[in-house]
């Protein structure tokens, strides 16, 4: 028979396991990772009205994709993916970084679908879900950190310096400037943490004696505060 447990401690990490994975895909898809230098495209639209001025942006480069303006079209911004095939990703190091934190997002993905089903699966092979899905969390993190830190080590390949001007190299950012994916991702990595620790609190909750009493009185749907 299942029984149906729902406590606010088990409920909040599930919760917060979700977020945690949806923060770190967002983030690992967004171009928003590297803010280029400042550059201009002339328009004539622009020339027109100011007398031979330029419009300037400033340029975006993520893990795999960025995002430029057209020079058609001064008012269109283009995103997509700056290599057609893996092997063309910047260098290796920026290789790794994407490698790393899609093995992490992976593994937080596969915990916040399976968090789902805790409400009435509490054990697997013998061993609570909840303390499985928090090593299995705390892996994820430590793939995370990895990536991270070997980001800015790949700032120093050429198409960083395309973004970043020659100043840019190994964790120094030339010209550009951190986006707010880069920063999306470290406080996904510090919450991928806290779930793993608050994992072992959703366990004790759903493991206490109240609820056992509850169970042994024949309720299929127990909820506890």
């Amino acid at each position: 028979m299942c029984h149906v447990i729902v406590t606010c401690r088990s409920m909040l990490w599930t919760l917060l396991s979700i977020v945690v994975a949806f923060a770190e895909l967002i983030a690992f898809m967004s171009p928003e990772w590297l803010v280029g230098k400042a550059k201009s495209i002339n328009s004539a639209s622009v020339e027109n009205r100011t007398g031979g001025s330029s419009e300037p942006y400033r340029p975006t480069l993520g893990i795999y994709g960025r995002c430029i303006k057209l020079a058609s079209s001064w008012r269109e911004t283009l995103c997509g993916p700056y290599a057609e095939n893996f092997n063309e990703i910047a260098s290796g190091f920026w290789q790794a970084t994407a490698i790393f934190l899609a093995i992490g997002i992976l593994f937080l993905c596969a915990v916040a679908f399976v968090s789902v089903f805790t409400m009435c699966v509490q054990s697997i092979m013998k061993k609570s879900i909840f303390n499985v899905c928090g090593l299995i969390q705390g892996i994820a993190g430590l793939f995370l950190i990895l990536g991270l830190i070997l980001f800015p080590a790949g700032w120093g390949c050429q198409k960083a310096e395309d973004y970043c001007g020659p100043e840019a190299s190994p964790y120094k950012l030339g010209e550009c400037s951190l986006g707010w994916a880069f920063y999306t991702a470290i406080g996904g990595t510090g919450l991928t943490f806290l779930c793993a620790v608050f994992s072992a609190q959703a366990e004790i909750a759903t493991s206490s004696d109240r609820v056992q009493e509850e169970i042994e009185e024949g309720k299929s749907l127990i909820c506890l505060l």
